[in-house]
């Protein structure tokens, strides 16, 4: 039940999440980059990327994966950046372990609940006949039928995979984040204030973060602050990775 994982560098551990459907390859630029000073570790959490598959899925859970992923590791303490979903792993860790967290880089997303938004993507992908299909065009073909967006296309189709026998298969487990989406997008709650500096980083061009979410942070976090960066949607890192690095850079040095 390992985590699949891929480090860089070395120096003060920084371990990135990434969000739903994601993978630790999305981050792999950002942390070749931010491994000039730290040690970095990207992580595939379950039923994502190259970890294992699991019926069961919830932040509870994440967390305990992620603290076993520590405790093997020998990692008594990290940094954190966490992205979507991997931000509320993040934040509801620091909730569970507070002693075994640094500093916090939230990158658009908030602890409370949402509305959803997956649905469609969750059914494309659900729907699209994997055993007749012979190649990734024709995969992106059919999903872009349904999806209309080449850009979130190109995002999932990340997920494909071709097996040895030429066949393709999900690398995430659809059907058991479709079944527990209700807790993906669950609000994160807190025993306690968190005392550790978080940063929340905001994509201008996304709602996920909006101006109600200062008082619930206020009343949750003793030290944290919230950055916009402009020309930027959900993936940040991918929009402006340049910028997102030198926040996260300046945040982790002070």
């Amino acid at each position: 039940m390992n985590l699949n994982f891929k480090e860089y560098g070395s120096g003060e551990p920084v371990i990135i999440l990434h969000g739903l459907l994601g993978m630790l390859d999305n981050w792999h630029s950002f942390a070749k980059k931010l491994s000039s000073d730290y040690w970095v570790i990207s992580v595939d959490q379950r039923n994502h990327g190259k970890s294992f598959h699991s019926d069961a899925f919830n932040y509870d859970l994440l967390t305990h994966d992620l603290k076993e992923f520590m405790d093997q590791n020998h990692i008594p303490k990290a940094h954190f950046i966490g992205h979507s979903m991997g931000g509320k792993t993040v934040l509801n860790f620091v909730n569970t372990y507070p002693e075994m967290s640094d500093k916090n880089v939230i990158v658009d997303i908030s602890p409370k609940e949402y509305t959803g938004g997956h649905e469609e993507v969750f059914e494309a992908l659900s729907n699209l006949p994997l055993s007749t299909i012979n190649s990734r065009i024709e995969a992106a073909e059919l999903l872009l039928q349904t999806l209309h967006y080449e850009g979130l296309v190109n995002f999932l189709l990340k997920n494909l995979l071709r097996n040895k026998d030429g066949s393709f298969s999900w690398k995430a487990n659809i059907q058991s984040l479709t079944e527990n989406y209700d807790k993906i997008i669950g609000e994160i709650s807190f025993n306690e204030t968190v005392d550790a500096p978080t940063l929340f980083i905001q994509g201008e061009q996304s709602d996920y973060i909006d101006n109600e979410d200062q008082r619930l942070l206020e009343d949750n976090f003793t030290n944290f602050r919230i950055k916009k960066i402009n020309n930027a949607g959900h993936w940040v890192h991918v929009d402006q990775p340049d910028e997102l690095l030198e926040d996260v850079k300046n945040f982790l040095l002070e």
